[in-house]
């Protein structure tokens, strides 16, 4: 078998060494090939890592163990990808300390770039489970992909909801693949695989330590183009998430709660602090241009689906689709005559399909 970069990175990643460490040894060996054969000597001279992580390295070093590893993971029907890989996500390219190797069950679609956490507390109100319904539902009837990390609480009912309105939704774990946690969320976990993705950045066999929790955030909020903080202590991982984001130059919203409620104190906090708080789902629109599309498009299937509409007023509805146009604009782009297609306009006004803004500039309503 020829070892290939991508199976030295899967290798490494398999040794615990952490995404650190791997960034490390990438900078020391642009060509991975080169670190298989490195001597002892050259890994110790370089300096830059510990004698356990070189003893890791040297002693599992073999295309017998590589061989099991790479069956292992296949046999239980992981998929492995790599920051060397054409279908490694997009939006994770562009952080920092992005994860090397992604362990995925289901699949990332090309629709799932178009997607938004939704983080908050194990220990929910019934405050948080009605706001967490509330955004999820209304953001996945848009066609927003919905993401969060499978914890109790709001990133359960955010993955369900979403679900439960056929949507899609991805879980970013902070165990292996093949490690469900927490265990009444079983269920749960094989409805995200069919109808969305289980990742993770950790090893199969790894378990739910503490600390990986914290770590796989920035994946979460790297995934998205916004994160929605439901409910949050004053310390919590939510927030870190959140920082995550706002490091990443992604849009923050927090929900407003009751000064008295310790759950509320992490999102009011925020809040204080530069987040926009989330009232409506047009405060997330607003701030979010490629759900401005999803809206207007999901406003024009709903209302095609329940009226009959002409070839001629399919035509100015597609104009209107991406932006507000001017009437002249129109008749151009259509090659309707102005005087039929103020007609049409007042008819399309009439049902409530679009609406005129100054200057005989019209848009989806």
């Amino acid at each position: 078998m020829d070892i290939r970069e991508r199976d030295i990175l899967i290798w490494l990643s398999s040794l615990n060494i952490g995404n650190h460490n791997i960034r490390k040894l990438i900078d020391e060996f642009p060509n991975l090939e080169d670190l298989w054969y490195s001597k002892k000597e050259k890994l110790e001279n370089i300096g830059r890592f510990k004698h356990p992580i070189i003893n890791k390295i040297l002693k599992n070093r073999n295309k017998d163990y590589l061989n099991s590893l790479l069956e292992n993971i296949e046999s239980q029907n992981i998929k492995m990808i790599t920051i060397l890989d054409k279908d490694y996500p997009e939006h994770l390219s562009y952080i920092d300390d992005r994860p090397n190797v992604i362990y995925m069950k289901g699949g990332i679609l090309e629709e799932d770039n178009l997607a938004i956490s939704i983080v908050g507390s194990r220990k929910s109100t019934s405050y948080g489970k009605w706001a967490a319904e509330k955004f999820s539902r209304e953001l996945v009837e848009m066609g927003v992909t919905i993401i969060s990390g499978l914890a109790n609480g709001i990133d359960t009912i955010a993955h369900r909801t979403a679900l439960e309105n056929n949507g899609r939704t991805i879980a970013v774990l902070g165990t292996g693949i093949d490690k469900i946690y927490p265990a009444r969320n079983k269920e749960l976990y094989k409805d995200i695989e069919k109808s969305g993705a289980l990742i993770t950045e950790f090893p199969i066999g790894t378990k739910p330590f503490a600390y990986n929790f914290p770590q796989r955030n920035r994946i979460i909020s790297g995934l998205s183009m916004g994160i929605i903080v439901i409910e949050a202590q004053e310390k919590s991982g939510s927030l870190i998430t959140a920082t995550h984001a706002s490091n990443q130059g992604k849009d923050v919203f927090a929900l407003p709660g009751n000064i008295n409620s310790v759950f509320s104190k992490g999102t009011n906090k925020l809040i204080r602090d530069g987040a926009r708080p989330l009232l409506e789902l047009e405060d997330i629109i607003e701030e979010i241009n490629e759900f401005k599309e999803l809206r207007n498009k999901s406003i024009i299937k709903n209302k095609v689906d329940n009226n009959n509409f002409s070839d001629i007023e399919i035509k100015i509805i597609e104009c209107l689709k991406m932006q507000p146009t001017h009437c002249d604009e129109i008749s151009y782009k259509t090659g309707i005559d102005i005087s039929e297609l103020n007609s049409m306009l007042t008819i399309l006004e009439l049902k409530g399909i679009i609406k005129e803004l100054s200057g005989r500039i019209f848009s989806i309503s």
